[in-house]
């Protein structure tokens, strides 16, 4: 059996793994456009700070990928699939031969329509090579960096930047920082630290113009203010890579449509990771893109594994700060909750209550409770009879 998968991140190597697991004779290639094997895309700060080099963010060496009988094609771009002959074909013409296909190319970042995007000095940072780009063009410009979008990649690049010497400004069109993770009032207990680091916040500001004589020197936003910069960085979201499935005819909303299994609809082609659109979901996080890997892999080698979805979290460190968040964070502070502060220790801490039920979380600069506030979600257990104590932050009865 001959198994092909176009993507080697989180959930493409985790689905070689688990194809491994469950046939050892079969013969697994990973094509890759990327230059590095399967690395953390998390980490990417660390190189704009010079913490680490390229090889430290590597995750699997070769070594790896040889004793497992992977076959790893870098720097390798697919460009058609020929679902009838069961080949793909690269931009060098080259033909692969599958069995089973999956299709794992992940997302990029989303660049928004701001004029002067395509200038000199204006970055996104997702990959090894968007991080080395940035740091090359620091050697020989000013340190004045600009963010738009205050994301944790963003936000992080923006801690790594200062300690390399750079001011940072952050411009986000939302009201607040890293809305996915945190309500109105962890996000401002995270903003205040920042700003002590030294961090300039331009909160609900929209982006009009980046302006500059062939580089990025100013932006222009849409209330007519300005602020210069030698460097722009641009960390707005991502979107799917959806290029492949659209030549394939593949359904495709929000991202590529499959089902429990990870299968696309075309015989013997599965999908996984954050191209995909599940139940009606696309979660661009980690442990969905692993276990989604995990159950197409195991479909692919002949197995019958479904996948159900995943409870949204997030465990994060920014600026030094650990935050968890998971479920239903209640932003608009309109269902019942627990909410515990202690600014002297820099800690927030939240419960959400769905009827009888803990429905969300957010643990801000004390993440220790995590994995009891997780099972007792996944669990769904009643705490009816320990309100009281939930109320006081004494978890003991979870």
């Amino acid at each position: 059996m001959k198994h092909i998968i176009i993507g080697n991140g989180v959930a493409g190597t985790t689905a070689a793994l688990h194809i491994r697991k469950a046939d050892p004779a079969a013969a697994i290639s990973v094509i890759t456009e990327e230059p590095y094997p399967f690395y953390s895309r998390i980490r990417l700060p660390e190189l704009l700070q010079g913490k680490t080099a390229e090889s430290g963010l590597v995750i699997y060496k070769p070594a790896w990928y040889a004793s497992n009988r992977i076959t790893l094609s870098l720097s390798t771009r697919v460009t058609a699939i020929d679902a009838a002959q069961k080949k793909v074909i690269s931009s060098e013409g080259e033909e692969f031969m599958y069995d089973r296909l999956l299709l794992s190319t992940g997302a990029h970042c989303f660049v928004p329509p701001v004029s002067g995007a395509d200038k000199k000095g204006v970055f996104t940072l997702r990959s090894i090579s968007d991080a080395l780009e940035i740091t090359e063009y620091l050697k020989n410009s000013g340190k004045r960096v600009i963010l738009i979008g205050g994301g944790v990649l963003g936000i992080e690049a923006g801690v790594g930047l200062m300690k390399a010497g750079c001011s940072i400004t952050v411009v986000e069109v939302l009201p607040r920082l890293i809305p996915k993770q945190l309500d109105p009032a962890g996000a401002a207990m995270l903003q205040s630290r920042l700003e002590a680091m030294g961090f300039i916040f331009h909160l609900g500001a929209a982006p009009k113009e980046i302006g500059g004589k062939g580089k990025a020197q100013a932006l222009l936003l849409a209330d007519n203010s300005s602020f210069d910069c030698d460097m722009l960085i641009i960390s707005a979201g991502i979107r799917q890579n959806l290029e492949l499935p659209e030549m394939l005819g593949m359904t495709i909303d929000r991202g590529l449509v499959v089902n429990n299994r990870m299968e696309t609809g075309v015989p013997d082609i599965y999908a996984a990771g954050d191209m995909v659109q599940h139940d009606g979901r696309c979660y661009g996080i980690w442990p969905a893109a692993e276990k989604q890997g995990e159950v197409a892999g195991i479909n692919m080698a002949g197995g019958n594994a479904e996948y159900r979805g995943t409870t949204m979290s997030n465990t994060l460190s920014v600026a030094g700060v650990d935050i968890f968040s998971t479920g239903d964070i209640d932003a608009e502070g309109k269902k019942e909750s627990v909410v515990i502060i202690d600014r002297e220790r820099f800690i927030y801490k939240k419960l959400v209550f769905d009827q009888q039920v803990i429905s969300g979380a957010i643990l801000l600069g004390d993440i220790k409770d995590r994995r009891k506030i997780m099972k007792a979600i996944g669990e769904k257990t009643d705490i009816s009879s320990i309100k009281a104590a939930l109320s006081l932050w004494d978890l003991s009865a979870l």
